[in-house]
């Protein structure tokens, strides 16, 4: 497993550029933009397509995509197939992503843009019915009772921009099965956010210390749920399961994950998870 939910060994948001968009640092060779090119994934963009490795649950992404074609759903790539060199082919959605995300955050619109826009996600991915022995990142089967097919890293490194109105979501490698809230815990983690003001100001692009709890509640109620209560505990628990996962796969000798743990991420990560909890009155 190349990166299981790859962003969580992302040290800050400075190292950030998975987006299909961010250009920053493309590379052009015989004809392709190289968007990434790492010791685990390589992607590159020609013309208005996008080329990436192919995975084990490739086919089930595509089913899910072409699921959000066919419901209207406007924000997602088309998938095109696999091309000669067993590259998945995906329609390119032209506008600012990677590290360039963070800040269309910052403002409450775009805040409020980039929760409604995973409440549509979710909204349009409802009927989704995955095909027969559908298989993902986490594991295999389809949606159970009150789940739907999460995008499962929806960051904003992760949504594709066009000043801050969000056009697209890109890298749909984790998404599987769970309850709604496994994506708003995780976007609240990056946007509330879960970091402390010294991140905030030097990676996050916010001018001052946020407020915390107003972004909260911001976020909460532009994705249409009634109460804040009980998503402090949901976001804990989430960084305590991500923190969890890259453990148990630097064990099993998965990459990037081993290199991740090497370099002290759990640290990194386990203290984040201290800073969550011992800061619980700046978001409730």
């Amino acid at each position: 497993m190349w990166g299981s939910l790859a962003v969580i060994g992302r040290r800050s948001a400075k190292s950030r550029c998975r987006g299909l968009g961010c250009l920053g640092s493309v590379n052009r060779v015989a004809g392709e933009e190289v968007m990434q090119d790492d010791a685990h994934r390589r992607v590159v963009r020609i013309g208005d397509t996008v080329r990436r490795p192919v995975q084990p649950w490739t086919p089930s992404v595509h089913a899910l995509l072409r699921h959000l074609e066919d419901v209207g759903f406007g924000y997602a790539p088309r998938p095109l197939g696999i091309d000669a060199e067993g590259r998945e082919v995906l329609t390119f959605i032209k506008g600012d992503s990677g590290t360039a995300g963070w800040a269309k955050v910052v403002g409450e619109q775009g805040l409020r843009n980039f929760a409604r826009l995973l409440r549509d996600y979710h909204d349009a991915c409802a009927g989704f019915s995955p095909p027969s022995g559908a298989t993902w990142s986490a594991g295999a089967g389809g949606p159970g009772d009150h789940e739907v097919v999460c995008h499962g890293d929806f960051g904003p490194w992760n949504v594709v921009w066009q000043g801050d109105q969000p056009v697209g979501i890109i890298d749909w490698d984790f998404a599987h099965p769970a309850p709604r809230l496994h994506d708003v815990a995780y976007a609240l983690e990056y946007v509330a956010p879960f970091r402390d003001d010294a991140e905030c100001l030097r990676w996050l692009r916010y001018p001052a210390p946020p407020d915390r709890r107003r972004r909260l509640e911001v976020f909460c109620n532009a994705y249409g749920l009634d109460a804040t209560v009980g998503i402090v505990s949901a976001v804990i628990a989430r960084q305590e399961d991500n923190a969890d996962l890259v453990h148990r796969l630097a064990e099993q000798g998965c990459e990037p994950q081993a290199t991740w743990v090497a370099d002290g991420l759990l640290a990194e990560l386990v203290d984040r998870i201290a800073w969550s909890r011992a800061s619980r009155h700046l978001f409730e």
